[in-house]
């Protein structure tokens, strides 16, 4: 049965970067943009994220820290929030997926799995 109490969704939508992008040294830079939904039934405040952005040559990065954009925003159930960011790999295409570390009122901690994404120029996958 699936957990009613803590229920964190996040979609992501990415997209290439030409203008800050330079291909012939190995830069790429993508934008992201992350939607996270309060399905719960608790309110739940993200505290800290964990990425992990691995390029197409299997080379990973691993970013943490607290918040999002400066932020730790705190969701009533129905709520969302939306934040963009960016991420520069070496290669046209690449993954990323991570965690967020969150916590409700009553100072129950949970991870809410951010699923993985594409990041790719167009064109470049079918």
């Amino acid at each position: 049965m699936k957990d009613q109490k803590h229920s964190i969704v996040v979609e992501a939508v990415s997209k290439f970067v030409d203008s800050d992008s330079e291909p012939v040294a190995g830069r790429y830079v993508f934008v992201y943009t992350i939607t996270i939904s309060n399905r719960g039934e608790v309110p739940a405040r993200l505290l800290s994220r964990r990425w992990l952005i691995t390029d197409a040559h299997g080379r990973e990065q691993e970013v943490q820290g607290d918040g999002v954009v400066g932020v730790q925003p705190y969701l009533q159930p129905g709520e969302s929030f939306r934040y963009s960011s960016s991420a520069m790999i070496a290669t046209p295409v690449g993954i990323m997926k991570g965690s967020y570390a969150m916590v409700t009122d009553d100072g129950e901690r949970f991870d809410t799995e951010i699923p993985a994404f594409t990041l790719a120029i167009p064109r470049t996958l079918h």
